[in-house]
């Protein structure tokens, strides 16, 4: 292929990813603008200092929860290549803007990755499995501590029910826990099936990761929940202050783990958070619009604007060579 078409197919590819972005941008937040201007009608009921105080610190830990996953995302890739703080910014960015148009945010990977050497990209790819996996345990791991206690205290079930839920609840963790900590025996196991042995020298790549270094990846995943939790436990009380502190967050905990069973796009994902967050908080509070509207805001600030900001980095990406 000449140097010529590869520019082509650069730019080409670049203008499609803009075009989808902004499309699916567009349509969506187009779609929830009745929740925004709810969101905005519940402010105007709010004094302006609490709002500005409130929506610093919930902008303040956007910015916090994508910095933890760039340094997450530098020392997964440590022992594949060395990048600077601000490339693993630039990797993080621009897959957020992939992911907002793929299923189940597939396309991060591919944003992520083209930041690297060509020939490290797929070894990439599997390097933020690990990293995808134990955000997948804490969100299991705390969404079971919620489940437990609003089936305790909601549900009222009998004694017998409860212990038996309590103990397959701490099964699940553990299953969870176990797994992750010792990743070698999923290596293991794949490298058994036959028609995978071809792919063995990206399956190693995740057998590679030592407990210590899984315990700081685990780290960095816990971080980042505590991270958006707070956004939303900040933006829930300032609309229901009424609500403990312990509901609101493990309510929460409760919509995470729901959401994250199920198979989603990034721009209709926030409508699914909303109705699962509208029906778990209706046991606590009839202030449905209130719930609804902190759910849309936070999809948009944590999602919509990384994805528009990812849109220069973008621009970067050499598709069929090293990123400078």
């Amino acid at each position: 292929m000449t140097a010529g078409n590869k520019k082509l197919i650069s730019y080409s590819i670049k203008a499609a990813i803009l075009v989808l972005t902004a499309y699916f941008i567009y349509h969506q937040v187009l779609k929830k603008g009745p929740d925004i201007a709810r969101f905005e009608e519940l402010l105007r009921h709010i004094g302006s200092r609490q709002v500005t105080i409130v929506m610093s610190l919930v902008f303040l830990l956007m910015l916090i929860n994508w910095l933890l996953e760039a340094m997450k995302w530098q020392y997964l890739t440590r022992n594949l290549e060395r990048i600077s703080f601000w490339k693993s910014i630039e990797c993080v960015f621009c897959g957020l803007t992939w992911a907002i148009f793929t299923p189940n945010r597939l396309g991060e990977y591919g944003g992520r990755v083209m930041f690297l050497a060509p020939r490290k990209r797929v070894y990439g790819a599997f390097a933020m499995t690990i990293g995808q996996f134990g955000q997948n345990v804490i969100t299991n791991v705390m969404g079971t501590i919620g489940i437990l206690w609003f089936t305790g205290r909601f549900l009222h079930c009998n004694v017998w029910i409860l212990i038996g839920l309590v103990i397959l609840g701490l099964a699940y963790m553990t299953v969870f826990l176990v797994c992750f900590f010792n990743i070698k025996w999923l290596v293991f196991l794949l490298n058994k099936i036959q028609f995978l042995q071809r792919y063995h020298r990206f399956f190693d790549v995740i057998g590679r990761y030592k407990f210590d270094e899984l315990h700081r990846i685990i780290l960095f995943c816990l971080a980042r929940f505590m991270a958006f939790s707070c956004q939303y436990y900040i933006l829930i009380n300032m609309f229901i202050p009424a609500l403990p502190a312990h509901h609101i967050l493990l309510l929460t905990f409760i919509v995470f783990f729901i959401q994250s069973a199920l198979p989603s796009l990034d721009l209709i994902d926030v409508a699914v958070r909303s109705a699962t967050a509208a029906t778990v908080f209706s046991y606590v509070t009839s202030q449905t619009i209130a719930v609804i509207a902190v759910f849309s805001t936070i999809w948009f600030i944590n999602l919509v604007i990384p994805a528009i900001l990812g849109i220069a980095f973008n621009l970067k990406v050499n598709f069929f060579g090293r990123n400078t």
